[in-house]
């Protein structure tokens, strides 16, 4: 375990770099590559037929449309070398195959031009979407979600593989209402999918006018006004999110109705141009580096390295949101997943980064004991700035509470769709982050409703587990589930909130313990599936049935709650299979357990070089005992 412990520093020393943080790597992604040629090529076409002027102030010659034909080609040449052998796309390099994807691969070649040179890959991914249920397959993927499943149309639509009229309407004229007021209104898209439900609900409304005149007369109306919503929701970056995807349905449905020089889309040109990874594809995200910094500082630091951790700290700090986000109108206090101008503050990254902080001030109080008053008087201005911040956070936090005492993501209120629900994970994240704060400010005294925020939190977490004693996580999945759904992950990061509560001893923790037990593979390990491979060859994907990240967090949830003798031999089997894995150099390759938005697969390759050191920590600690 030493010997694995030093390994992962030293690789996490190494992606760090001279940096101050962790900025980490996202999966190159078809999904994102075949939207972002798509756009390209509508904005190519678009210009041709038509050619416009940029306007001064905007992005450059750089961004010209020979540049775009560069991109379009190296795109669309990295997704013929994408396909999997059923004929479907994944949304990685190493996912499985699904209509969405295959679809948006299939729009983007026929947009680009280019049907003739990839004949045979395009036969063999249409009988692929056939198999799947086309159209009907799409929908029931989706369920009444329609955030994906609008774009997804749009695009074959745009592309002429599919009909105006059979693409379900999105009411863009409500984003014209004040931002407020969103989430009376029942939108038909998550909350963070409002760019999309403008942009292309105008494309709908401009290649597709409604049939009842009234529609028409309030649609045609709503133009300008929404229009402007999407320049005041646009991040100086230009990516909406940092996401290539939502941006390029965003610029698609601009450029198709004749608004490719309007300032939105050539600043969204502008980040998919950036955005392009060397191989030609693109990453779902530019990164998640607020994110996997908060993870990384809580289990990487400790007290010798304070000057280090330090620099850490004060770039942590730097990231709170200290104004109203024009994106979802949050109020200031919370973190977003990157320091970049695209993030959203919300309740999985805000909790990150209120834990790594009260671990620094933890050891530098350690450290003023050691160290005397010099350290004392130098950390003092850092030692308030992380206490203001702390309240600030935790605050925002309370406020983002929604009724049923869980927390959504981003924004309270938002309960009729799967990604703006509370889930569970967001929830024990939050009980961690406002517990280990609570003792801080006094037990509730200082900030208003903190006892009450996590009472409610627990009943929502009790309410949620289910029969089998699992708890089911928002945010993270696993590919060869028939749900797509994740009860390692969620039943190990709910287990690490009860035990840092001092509630191990409760019937619900009792009950998750079981299930992660009783769920463990014969390997040693956790989770998993057939699909997961380590060797980075081109060879059929294996049957190693278990991953690096989810052992870790079932393995650390475990030792959560102090590891007692009855769990020795299951903890010992999984310590012993993670760090085989670590002398394999498996946790040099992340698996897609990450979702993005509307279950798009992502992976990072931190997750499980951060998951296995918090893992291995527990593990040396229950050892030494």
């Amino acid at each position: 375990m030493e010997q694995a412990i030093d390994r992962l520093r030293s690789d996490l020393v190494l992606l760090k770099g001279s940096s101050n943080h962790w900025t980490g790597t996202l999966s190159t992604s078809a999904l994102s590559t075949a939207t972002a040629v798509s756009a390209l090529s509508i904005s190519r076409d678009q210009f041709q037929k038509n050619p416009w002027t940029i306007e001064k102030g905007l992005s450059g010659d750089c961004y010209s449309p020979g540049r775009w034909d560069e991109l379009i080609e190296s795109g669309s040449e990295w997704l013929s070398r994408s396909q999997n052998a059923d004929g479907g796309f994944g949304d990685t390099d190493r996912s499985l195959s699904n209509i969405a994807t295959t679809l948006l691969v299939l729009a983007a070649w026929q947009l680009a031009g280019h049907n003739s040179r990839y004949s045979a890959k395009i036969v063999a991914a249409r009988d692929y979407v056939e198999r799947c249920g086309s159209w009907d397959g799409l929908h029931q993927r989706y369920g009444k979600d329609k955030t994906f499943v609008v774009p997804i149309m749009t695009n074959c639509a745009l592309a002429g593989l599919a009909d105006w009229d059979a693409i379900p309407t999105l009411p863009f004229e409500a984003a014209a209402l004040p931002q407020s007021w969103y989430r009376f209104v029942q939108l038909p898209v998550v909350s963070y999918a409002i760019p999309a439900l403008v942009a292309m609900g105008q494309a709908q409304y401009f290649h597709n006018p409604p049939r009842n005149p009234i529609a028409r007369i309030v649609r045609s109306v709503a133009r300008k006004p929404t229009l402007r919503v999407l320049t005041r929701m646009q991040p100086t970056s230009g990516g909406y999110l940092e996401a290539v995807p939502l941006t390029s349905f965003v610029l698609m449905s601009l450029a198709s109705i004749g608004h490719g020089a309007s300032r939105v889309a050539v600043e969204s040109r502008k980040f998919i141009v950036d955005s392009v990874l060397k191989d030609g594809s693109w990453p779902i995200d530019t990164n998640l580096a607020t994110w996997v910094t908060s993870l990384a500082a809580a289990n990487f630091f400790d007290a010798t390295e304070l000057l280090e951790w330090d620099r850490t700290i004060d770039w942590l700090l730097s990231c709170q949101h200290r104004e109203r986000h024009a994106f979802t109108g949050a109020e200031p206090g919370g973190w977003g997943w990157t320091n970049l101008s695209g993030a959203v503050p919300d309740s999985d990254d805000t909790p990150a980064a209120l834990i790594a902080l009260r671990k620094w001030l933890l050891n530098s109080d350690a450290a003023h004991c050691k160290l005397g008053e010099e350290r004392s008087v130098l950390d003092q201005n850092r030692r308030l700035r992380v206490l203001n911040a702390a309240r600030t956070g935790c605050r925002w936090l309370i406020r983002l509470q929604n009724r049923d005492g869980g927390w959504p993501t981003f924004c309270r209120g938002w309960g009729t769709l799967p990604f703006d629900r509370s889930g569970s994970d967001l929830t024990a994240h939050a009980i961690r982050a406002l517990s280990i704060w609570n003792e801080v400010f006094g037990n509730g005294l200082v900030i208003q409703g903190f006892d009450r925020a996590l009472e409610r939190g627990w009943e929502y977490l009790e309410k949620h587990q289910k029969p089998d004693g699992s708890w089911l996580p928002l945010w993270f999945g696993n590919q060869d589930r028939a749900e797509e759904d994740n009860p390692i992950y969620g039943t190990g990061r709910v287990l690490l909130c009860y035990s840092q509560c001092k509630r191990a001893a409760d019937p619900a923790f009792q009950r998750g313990l079981a299930f992660l037990l009783a769920s463990q593979n014969a390997d040693g390990g956790w989770g998993g599936g057939n699909s997961i491979h380590y060797d980075g060859t081109d060879r059929p994907w294996g049957a190693i049935s278990s991953t690096m990240e989810e052992t870790s967090v079932a393995l650390e949830g475990i030792l959560s709650g102090g590891g007692t003798n009855d769990c020795a031999d299951s903890i010992m089997r999984g310590v012993n299979w993670l760090c085989d894995g670590i002398r394999q150099e498996h946790h040099l390759v992340s698996q897609p357990i990450g979702f993005y938005f509307a279950r798009l697969w992502y992976h990072e390759k931190m997750y499980p070089l951060v998951f296995s050191l918090g893992a291995l920590k527990r593990g040396l600690e229950f050892c030494q005992r």
